[in-house]
């Protein structure tokens, strides 16, 4: 395939210069003492013959290779994190890299398999990606060399970059408070192991943490607090019903992603209530399919691009100050409004419990 590929030789005979001083113009040398008529017939020549730098010689004088490899679990074939990598090839491009890209869907002895074709390879650094964001393990190969971990930590003291899910949560809390919610304000997808297991989930915790410490400055405590064993939207269909069987209602369903939230609209709709007339519903992640419900969802969306370009920054400038939180945008949309004026209800043995508290369901 390269037989017929112009070289520096041929660059240098049609400018009429040496084989040295032709490299040294087109590497962009200081001091040739070459005129700007010679580096004019170089560049004109390397134009005209459609020259391209040998990269693999370049890279053993150099020991740079301008590659970059990406390696994730499943990120490459989901719809949702997609933009981690267009972010990440935009950001590769931009600085004249290549992206290498291999994900191992799990796979233990593919993924040691990958890693030593990509190490083979001798890329400038590793960008080592998680669908969720969680803690996890780094093959120790791959810490011989820059590594940034992408929706990710670990134990080891690597730059890592994450969505900023604590103020995501702040932001939410501070939405609905704005709108004039305070004491009917619940949550639904709780889950225990996903806010206490960091190798299972880290947002979980954070977003929690961040909804508490805004509402808790506020004086507001939650109404109450749905426990889903999954956030997928059959659990936000049955937290929600479970809401609705309360004697009081919320005036507000914070879920804690969208897929929730799917579920709690479905809920709602059954029941007759309006989205957001008698009930507003805010969320996390911005799915594709948040834009598309009616009303349009309110959501903190992953800024999965803004995420990928950080990786590689963080990478190629050999910055390891610390995590790299990127702010989750607001998309504002339809689903939230201020509180629909509050119908009483018969008191019931548990209207009796303390407001100070929310009580799970």
């Amino acid at each position: 395939m390269g037989r017929n590929r112009a070289t520096l030789a041929d660059v240098a005979r049609r400018a009429g210069l040496s084989k040295t001083a032709a490299s040294m113009v087109l590497n962009g040398r200081e001091g040739t003492r070459l005129s700007a008529e010679a580096h004019q017939r170089v560049f004109a020549a390397a134009e005209e013959l459609g020259y391209r730098p040998n990269v693999a010689a370049r890279s053993l004088r150099t020991r740079k290779t301008a590659t970059i490899a990406f390696v994730s679990d499943i990120v490459a074939t989901t719809r949702f994190a997609g933009g981690l990598i267009r972010g990440a090839l935009d950001a590769a491009r931009e600085r004249d890299h290549v992206l290498l890209i291999t994900e191992t869907q799990g796979d233990a002895a593919f993924e040691q398999y990958a890693i030593e074709a990509i190490l083979d390879r001798q890329v400038d650094g590793v960008i080592y990606a998680a669908m969720a964001t969680r803690r996890l393990t780094v093959p120790k190969a791959i810490l011989n060399g820059p590594v940034v971990l992408l929706n990710a930590t670990s134990s080891e003291e690597l730059p890592s970059v994450l969505p900023d899910d604590e103020l995501a949560g702040a932001t939410i809390a501070e939405t609905l408070l704005a709108r004039g919610h305070r004491d009917r304000i619940a949550l639904i997808g709780r889950n225990r192991p996903k806010e206490r297991d960091p190798e299972i989930s880290l947002a979980a915790e954070a977003r929690l943490r961040g909804i508490r410490g805004t509402l808790a400055a506020a004086g507001v405590a939650l109404f109450a607090e749905g426990f889903c064993t999954e956030w997928l939207p059959e659990h936000g269909y049955t937290a929600t019903q479970a809401l609705l069987g309360r004697p009081d209602r919320p005036s507000a369903i914070i879920c804690m992603n969208d897929r929730l939230a799917f579920g709690a609209y479905q809920a709602l709709g059954e029941a007759g209530l309006t989205i957001p007339d008698d009930i507003s519903v805010i969320s996390f992640d911005d799915d594709p399919i948040a834009s598309w419900l009616r009303p349009g969802l309110s959501t903190a969306a992953i800024p999965h691009e803004q995420m990928g370009r950080r990786a590689v920054e963080l990478l190629l400038d050999k910055d390891d100050s610390g995590p790299a939180l990127v702010p989750m945008p607001l998309r504002r949309r339809r689903s939230v409004a201020a509180p629909a004026a509050r119908t009483p209800l018969p008191r019931t043995e548990s209207d009796s419990t303390p407001r100070s508290r929310a009580k799970p369901i």
